[in-house]
């Protein structure tokens, strides 16, 4: 139900909290790598945290409450293109923000997997680089350095796209940080998310698990250099 001030509970905490993190980790290990020497270790970090941050979202969009869903979400590159040229009232990510989505963990996933084999020859290196060759672990290096142009471009796009719309006058960027959707930007009848304890704590569950996982890969990392 709408509530008093019209608004609707669109995006569960988790999913804000998520949103947050992998920017701030995603921005720090660009500048950290950019910075390089002893600020590498930061890089290492911050590129495991934000493996684990996309492993978080690609569960919660599989069992996180409705419009965290992949399911509820993705759609057909047809009905993207018909959006495009028709805009109409999402619930949720729209068509275009859907496939944004995507690109973002699909990128900064590789990226993060990626670093997880590398090495800069010189004093850093991923937790798993010693468990392949020098061979593949060059290789990988390769791919994990020539994704960055891809994960800049998705950057670019994501926050031009946030710029075009709030010019528009739709706003995205407060919706993320509180939760709230103004009712009338909604289709009618959009059922609110459901934000109580329980999708908290199970979130804060998988979080806390995959936080472990990281840490042991981070102390993995800095055990094999």
């Amino acid at each position: 139900m709408p509530k008093a001030n019209n608004t609707l509970r669109i995006w569960d905490l988790p999913t804000r909290l998520f949103h947050l993190a992998l920017a701030l980790c995603v921005a720090g290990a660009i500048v950290s790598v950019k910075l390089g020497g002893l600020w590498m270790d930061w890089h290492v970090r911050l590129g495991i945290a934000s493996l684990a941050l996309v492993t978080f979202r690609i569960i919660w969009g599989l069992i996180g409450p409705r419009y965290a869903r992949f399911a509820q979400f993705y759609t057909s590159p047809l009905k993207t293109w018909a959006y495009f040229r028709a805009p109409t009232k999402s619930a949720g990510h729209n068509p275009m923000g859907a496939w944004s989505v995507f690109g973002m963990l699909a990128i900064i996933g590789w990226q993060g997997t990626t670093g997880l084999f590398a090495n800069d020859d010189i004093l850093t290196q991923g937790p798993f680089a010693n468990m392949v060759s020098s061979a593949w672990s060059n290789r990988l290096t390769s791919l994990h350095q020539f994704n960055e142009f891809f994960l800049y471009a998705v950057i670019g796009l994501h926050v031009s796209a946030i710029a075009f719309y709030t010019y528009k006058g739709q706003r995205l960027i407060m919706p993320m940080v509180h939760g709230e959707v103004q009712a009338d930007a909604l289709p009618p009848g959009t059922a609110p998310a459901q934000d109580d304890w329980r999708v908290r704590a199970g979130a804060a569950l998988l979080a806390l698990t995959l936080g472990t996982l990281a840490w042991r890969l981070i102390g993995l990392a800095f055990n094999a250099s």
